[in-house]
């Protein structure tokens, strides 16, 4: 934990200049981008298998689809290690500027990617590259921005404002949900089939451009800072982290006790409902982001909500009951989902149409009800996420040691969610066998967290470089 370090004497900070809304603001806004560069391929997986994947086998292509957007959480963990390496040892701030930059080039280069038509085998293979680039920026990205905010924040306050952090990923794919929509619905199927998809991914260059000359102007982290500065970073932040066996068994707690459970509750509730509509029931897209979009807008408060009460109540009854919840509440909420869908079975006489079943009249405001739900779930294990793993692990290795368990978590146990409830799927045609994986994860993560995992939200992380000095942002905060 990270208060087995021995405290630093308290020291003459230097002046921070930004006040903590702020640094909040300046780091959730690159965040915010990051996530909507990854999930628009994401919101677009059914879509992409028409563009570059062999044609003739619409299952093969679908799941070769979801492998591609697999690919980008597989290397997520080696992104962590990779970026977080760089973050403990130069600084969480150059470290966040480096993954923004090579998400946004990642992502405008999909947005000029010739397809299966014009290039072949070359399109899939360059895609293939490219959602892997983007998966590693996303593996040292989220961590720099976490700890970024929460190494301002006053000890006493941390999942309030870490909670700020939380919403980006959300909101993200509900950007991307309202620029695909917006696109879609304005230029119509066969333009938006022909270049209209790409304009998005270009348009992410412009985002990516904003964000950087937002973030250029923060300084690096108080806490960093005064850590660096009295000689207590680390040199070696690998070995210390996976060398250390107590370090190895707190990395592993976090990942099966917290961060794969809170993981598959994230991409259930949002990807895989969105999935399930459009892909399963055949809602139509318009309807179902619809859907997706306005449940998210009315969820997305619960972030800061539940961020706020985990520093009274604690983390671990907050992500642990929500991944129990979410677990038992499945089955019975996907069942609602198909009667509030109302659908027939497709007789498949239309090839553009791949759906299970043809949803004409779906009942919108049911729909959206049960999407909420899940949302509000996704809201309660993430929420506080961030503010538990800054607090699990000491400073001089936090970069490190927080992104590997969050990414395997994340990219792995989550990322893999949209492939493995689609084989499962394909393998049984029982439309909810998907849902087999998402409960027992996060089952086991309910029983594990609640047996071995400490509660964290009275660690003090400012107790490491000698208390908080009054003139960084967070204290100002506190004490105003």
């Amino acid at each position: 934990m990270a208060t087995t370090a021995a405290p630093l004497p308290a020291a003459e900070s230097p002046v921070y200049r930004y006040k903590l809304p702020f640094v909040i603001a300046a780091s959730a806004a690159g965040t915010v981008i990051e996530w909507y560069d990854f999930y628009l391929y994401g919101v677009l997986a059914a879509f992409f298998a028409t563009q570059f994947f062999p044609p003739g086998n619409d299952v093969a292509a679908l799941l070769s689809s979801l492998a591609t957007f697999g690919a980008g959480f597989a290397v997520r963990p080696f992104g962590a290690a990779f970026f977080g390496r760089i973050g403990d040892i130069i600084g969480r701030k150059f470290t966040f500027l480096v993954t923004i930059t090579l998400m946004g080039i990642s992502t405008a280069l999909v947005g000029v990617l010739p397809t299966f038509a014009q290039i072949g085998i070359l399109a899939p293979i360059i895609l293939v590259l490219l959602r892997l680039a983007q998966g590693l920026a996303l593996g040292g990205e989220y961590g720099g921005a976490a700890i970024y905010v929460a190494e301002h924040a006053p000890d006493h306050e941390r999942g309030k404002y870490t909670s700020w952090i939380q919403t980006t990923a959300t909101i993200g794919l509900l950007l991307a949900l309202a620029v695909i929509l917006l696109f879609r619905l304005s230029l119509g199927d066969a333009a938006f089939k022909e270049y209209g998809w790409r304009i998005p991914f270009v348009l992410s260059a412009i985002l990516v451009a904003l964000a950087l000359f937002i973030r250029l102007r923060l300084q690096e982290t108080p806490l960093f800072t005064r850590l660096k500065d009295a000689g207590r970073s680390t040199t070696s932040p690998w070995r210390e982290s996976f060398g250390d066996p107590a370090n190895r068994r707190l990395i592993l707690l976090a990942l099966f006790g917290m961060t794969a459970g809170q993981a598959v509750v994230w991409y259930q509730g949002q990807f895989q409902a969105l999935f399930f509509m459009q892909n399963i029931l055949g809602v139509k897209f318009s309807n179902a982001y619809f859907i997706v979009g306005t449940a998210i807008v009315l969820a997305t408060p619960f972030f800061l909500f539940f961020g706020r009460l985990s520093d009274r109540i604690g983390r671990k009854p907050i992500i642990l009951g929500g991944c129990l919840i979410a677990a038992l509440s499945y089955y019975p909420i996907y069942n609602l989902m198909f009667a509030a869908a109302n659908p027939v079975l497709n007789p498949h006489t239309d090839p553009a149409i791949t759906s299970t079943y043809i949803s004409a009249n779906p009942n919108i405001a049911m729909l959206i009800a049960l999407v909420w739900i899940q949302v509000v779930f996704v809201t309660m294990v993430y929420g506080p996420i961030a503010a538990f793993l800054v607090e699990y692990f000491p400073a001089r290795i936090r970069y490190t040691s927080l992104s590997l368990p969050y990414h395997i978590g994340n990219g792995w146990f989550g990322g893999f969610l949209p492939l493995i409830a689609a084989s499962l799927f394909a393998a049984t045609g029982n439309i909810y066998a998907g849902l087999i994986y998402p409960i027992v994860v996060a089952l086991i993560t309910a029983a594990v967290g609640w047996r071995f995992v400490r509660e964290s939200n009275q660690v003090r992380i400012w107790d490491e470089v000698g208390g908080q000095a009054a003139n960084v942002p967070g204290e100002r905060a506190a004490t105003s």
